[in-house]
């Protein structure tokens, strides 16, 4: 499931600057990272700076609530070409004590986007 899963899945650190800890092959295809690439990078660069706001939004959202569902939104790959992610669920990463370690998400959809 690693290299060929039908969706996207990243999950990123609680640092104060969240970096990925996690990318599938699916994801890294998406975004043309290799994992040594993807592992490490801030993920507020997974989007443009004209689409910070709505990803913020999101990720807040799932602060908040430790879920949501029904994302859409621009990202960049690493050469710069966006495309969308479609149908994401964000939850939060917490231990069996309830300490946050991190979020994850998982994008069933992405395709090319304009610009």
């Amino acid at each position: 499931m690693y290299e060929r899963a039908p969706f996207g899945l990243l999950a990123h650190d609680t640092s104060a600057d969240p970096r990925f800890v996690y990318a599938n092959g699916t994801a890294q295809r998406c975004f043309g990272y290799s994992w040594d690439e993807f592992v490490g990078l801030p993920s507020r660069l997974s989007a443009r700076p004209d689409a910070q706001e709505d990803r913020d939004a999101f990720v807040r959202a799932v602060t908040v609530d430790h879920y949501a569902t029904g994302y859409r939104g621009i990202r960049v790959g690493r050469t710069g070409r966006p495309f969308w992610i479609e149908d994401v669920t964000m939850w939060d990463l917490m231990d069996a004590d309830g300490s946050l370690h991190g979020q994850a998400a998982v994008f069933r959809s992405w395709s090319p986007a304009k610009g």
